[in-house]
């Protein structure tokens, strides 16, 4: 559900950055519309002479009065952006009328996208398995909880690491038959969104794991590919993850510097 929530709220923002470009490009430029600043700005102002009218004064005082950080250095950006443009395009008013109810429904995401983040922390916080999982380089609350929702936390149902990298489309699978075992396959059903937390998660350890980091350079230098590298060293990590839910016990760096985390 959060995953989908942030869908919305990129194509809402895509959709806003479209309109705003097209009658006011000047301040569509010089705004981040992921902060919250611009989009308060947005629900107010969405034109040059919206904003003329205001002068800086107005709009700072404004956003101050909405709380908005950095309201000063904002307010002073988009007079600048208003006064570069002289031009009124046909419809004008129409699309202002679109972005401030876009950025409306931009910042009333964000507060659900917060809450249901806090509330997914919280109770993955409280689950027996997260001190472990959470220990591995990566593994944050979200990508733990992803984990959880997806495995129960039950290695045994799974038998092996093998089987969990299967599971999640990081390993080939067996397909024995008769007397003919080793049958290895890439699988065709695996738990997408696992694999996409798996993969994020060894993507994030490249920056505070040395290990993972080394095994990731190690990989690329042998010619692979950036994701198929990161995809290398996911799977190398649910050896990792399994063992340390096996043995409830939390990831510690090895003293081996060439084995990746």
């Amino acid at each position: 559900y959060c995953g989908d929530l942030v869908a919305d709220r990129t194509r809402a923002i895509n959709r806003l950055r479209g309109l705003l470009s097209g009658i006011f490009p000047a301040l569509e430029r010089v705004l981040e519309l992921s902060n919250k600043g611009p989009l308060v700005l947005l629900s107010g102002y969405q034109t040059p002479a919206a904003i003329r009218r205001s002068g800086r004064g107005g709009v700072e005082a404004w956003l101050r009065a909405r709380k908005v950080r950095s309201a000063a250095a904002l307010a002073q950006a988009a007079v600048e952006a208003a006064d570069r443009q002289h031009t009124t395009v046909a419809g004008e008013q129409i699309t202002a009328d679109i972005v401030a109810a876009l950025a409306e429904e931009v910042m009333a995401l964000n507060a659900r996208i917060e809450e249901i983040d806090h509330r997914i922390q919280t109770r993955f916080a409280d689950h027996e398995l997260a001190v472990f999982i959470s220990s591995l380089p990566g593994m944050g609350p979200q990508v733990g909880a992803e984990f959880l929702a997806a495995t129960h936390g039950d290695m045994g149902a799974f038998g092996s690491a093998d089987r969990l990298a299967g599971f999640a489309g990081l390993a080939p699978v067996p397909r024995d038959s008769g007397r003919v075992s080793g049958n290895l396959h890439r699988p065709q059903r695996y738990h997408r969104r696992l694999q996409r937390a798996l993969y994020l998660a060894a993507f994030s350890s490249l920056r505070v794991s040395p290990e993972s980091r080394r095994f990731y350079d190690r990989k690329r230098a042998e010619g692979k590919t950036h994701s198929q590298a990161i995809l290398a060293l996911a799977r190398r990590r649910v050896n990792v993850l399994w063992a340390l839910i096996r043995d409830r016990r939390r990831y510690q760096p090895p003293a081996n510097a060439s084995v990746a985390a």
